[in-house]
């Protein structure tokens, strides 16, 4: 009975430092070293690409407990960049992301899973259009290390489609053209 709560007790000690030793992660500026990208398919013949241009947020992770990582992200949707003024003016409209209505889509995880010393799955709330949805995608660690600055990074990359309709974004592009696909490469400077 003493070594089962002695266990007991070293587990939970072993996991309160596990969270305890988790470091806190600055987002690097977008446009610098992360990115939110995205793709649609246009009327079925080719793609149509851009990217989120301001964002911020930040995250927790310790190599020796990777479950016990987080992540929040703030996206100001009217930064929203298409490569085309006349098309970024319409999808920041009340037919697309309604940005006046809804300034910001946000991102706050609630689990993480290590698959393999390089890829887990990430959970977390999507908060899109007005809409919170939970979502779970595949993310890969790049690497991680020191910088040339006297700084320590970590990077990470994962992708996910959205069903358009899931967040209340019903205008009709055609058949080939109801899900979007979204690119978060992040790096994070060691606070």
């Amino acid at each position: 009975m003493k070594k089962r709560i002695l266990s007991a007790v070293v587990a939970a000690g072993l996991a309160i430092s596990g969270v305890a030793n988790a470091a806190e992660y600055q987002i690097d500026k977008a446009g610098a070293h992360a990115f939110i990208n995205f793709k649609i398919k246009h009327l079925g013949y080719s793609w149509l690409t851009g990217r989120f241009n301001d964002f911020d947020g930040d995250f927790s992770y310790d190599k020796a407990n990777p479950n016990a990582s987080k992540i929040n992200v703030v996206i100001n949707t009217a930064s929203i960049d298409s490569n085309h003024a006349e098309r970024d003016k319409h999808l920041k409209g009340k037919d697309f992301l309604n940005v006046k209505k809804f300034p910001k889509a946000t991102f706050e995880s609630s689990k993480y899973e290590q698959v393999s010393e390089t890829e887990g799955k990430l959970t977390g709330i999507l908060e899109l259009h007005g809409v919170k949805r939970t979502i779970t995608f595949p993310v890969e660690k790049i690497g991680e290390g020191k910088d040339p600055w006297g700084g320590y990074r970590v990077g990470f990359s994962g992708e996910t489609t959205l069903k358009l309709k899931d967040f209340g974004i019903d205008y009709n592009l055609g058949p080939a053209s109801t899900h979007v696909t979204l690119e978060l490469h992040i790096e994070g400077i060691k606070k």
